[in-house]
């Protein structure tokens, strides 16, 4: 088992961004220069909604459901994002322009409620429009990773109720996922994997979670994680490739009979996993050591690498 954790964002500093420009409401600032204020209810209350978005060949992959997902979330919470759809994806588009950048970015989109009068929970002091900032920077996978694969160790931490706080909102208030990456990170391994209350598979800290079973995809409902666009797209895929695909409940003892496992996210695409809470990811008949991503977790990989570029656009 790799003694030091690494997280899927793990990646060599571009020196490049040390000199990018961010765009905070519409206006851009170089990085040491971009600010909120301290009453921003994204600073005091984690009240907002975000984005994590790729650049390729000088487009955004899914551009629509991202965005689509960033109204709802909005809409979820009682927000006002304060501009249409298509005059947020021009402002991510100046800032992209601006920093003269085409592939292997990584965008941050975020939007808070704005700047309060005090700092308290309550909506109605918040007396500004909302908080729109967006960060692009070069960052891409590291090719590594997706040899040597990742580390799983599942957590006490569970994705909990929706009537507690609904686990399909992709909001600033990320404490649950903090407190299961940290006791994962503690634990020696990568990435934590979290249950649902009933105990069964959830999703993982920053990343959905996908295993393979005698040619089958497995994954969870959904019911309590991010609609994932990533996952949401490998689930197509299996579709359009003809592999078994099945959103269900299935628990360890599912996982650890598994022949593969990968996670999937916006900024790697679908990252196999080498260990599970100390066990090996492979089929149980099988002696061989590690060898690297199976097959299904291959063919999978380079067909979604494949609909990014096909499906990068600059327009909803």
């Amino acid at each position: 088992m790799n003694s030091t954790p690494q997280s899927i964002h793990d990646i060599a500093i571009d020196p490049r961004n040390a000199s990018i420009l961010i765009s905070v409401n519409g206006e851009l600032f170089p990085r040491d220069k971009a600010v909120v204020s301290v009453f921003d209810s994204g600073f005091i209350l984690g009240d907002g909604v975000w984005e994590g978005l790729r650049l390729v060949n000088g487009g955004v992959p899914f551009l629509r459901p991202h965005i689509e997902r960033l109204y709802e979330g909005a809409k979820a919470i009682y927000m006002d994002i304060g501009l249409s759809p298509d005059a947020v994806v021009k402002r991510l588009f100046d800032v992209i322009d601006a920093n003269k950048m085409v592939d292997g970015v990584h965008i941050r989109l975020m939007v808070t409620r704005g700047v309060k009068a005090t700092p308290y929970q309550d909506p109605r002091v918040t007396v500004s429009p909302a908080t729109i900032v967006i960060i692009p920077e070069h960052k891409n996978p590291n090719p590594e990773k997706f040899q040597k694969g990742l580390s799983l160790h599942t957590v006490n931490v569970r994705r909990g109720y929706p009537d507690v706080q609904d686990q399909k909102l992709n909001s600033h208030s990320k404490l649950n996922c903090i407190t299961a990456c940290i006791q994962a990170t503690n634990a020696g391994a990568d990435e934590a994997l979290m249950l649902d209350p009933h105990g069964f598979v959830a999703t993982c800290n920053s990343t959905h979670f996908f295993v393979v079973r005698r040619g089958e995809v497995w994954t969870s409902t959904g019911q309590y994680c991010i609609p994932g666009i990533t996952r949401g797209n490998m689930i197509r895929l299996c579709r359009d490739l003809g592999i078994p695909i099945f959103e269900k409940s299935f628990s360890l003892y599912d996982v650890y009979g598994a022949d593969e496992a990968f996670v999937t996210g916006t900024f790697a695409g679908a990252t196999p996993v080498r260990v599970i809470d100390g066990r090996p990811v492979r089929n149980p008949l099988c002696t061989d050591e590690w060898s690297g991503p199976g097959p299904i977790t291959r063919k999978l990989s380079e067909a979604y690498k494949a609909l990014s570029k096909a499906e990068a656009t600059r327009s909803l």
